[in-house]
C-alpha cells in the first residue's frame, strides 16, 4: 500500500471520529437541557448564592467570603500549595 493511501485512510478515520465527537456533543447537550433546567429551579427555590468552583481551600471555595490574607495564614512568605490558588486572582481591594 502506498504512503499516500495510508495517509488518506488516516485522514478519513480522523475526520469520521471528529464528526462522531461533534454528533455526540450535540446529543449530550440536548439531553442535559432538562437536568440544567431542574438545577436552575432548585437554585431559585432554595435561593442558593455561592458557586463552589474548587473544593480544596476555603478561600478558593467561596470567593465572596475570602480575605486578602487567607492564603498566607501560615506566614507571609509561604508558597501557595493549592493549584486552584494560582488560577484565581486575589480578591479586589474595596
Amino acid at each position: 500500500m502506498r504512503k499516500s493511501n495510508l495517509f488518506l485512510l488516516y485522514l478519513v478515520i480522523n475526520i469520521s471520529l471528529l464528526a462522531l465527537l461533534f454528533g455526540h456533543s450535540v446529543h449530550r447537550q440536548r439531553g442535559s437541557r432538562i437536568v440544567l433546567k431542574e438545577k436552575g429551579e432548585m437554585v431559585r427555590k432554595y435561593q442558593l448564592t455561592d458557586l463552589c468552583l474548587f473544593t480544596e481551600a476555603s478561600y478558593t471555595r467561596h470567593l465572596s467570603v475570602a480575605d486578602r490574607h487567607t492564603p498566607f495564614q501560615d506566614g507571609p512568605m509561604t508558597l501557595e500549595h493549592f493549584p486552584s490558588g494560582s488560577i484565581l486572582a486575589p480578591p479586589r481591594k474595596e
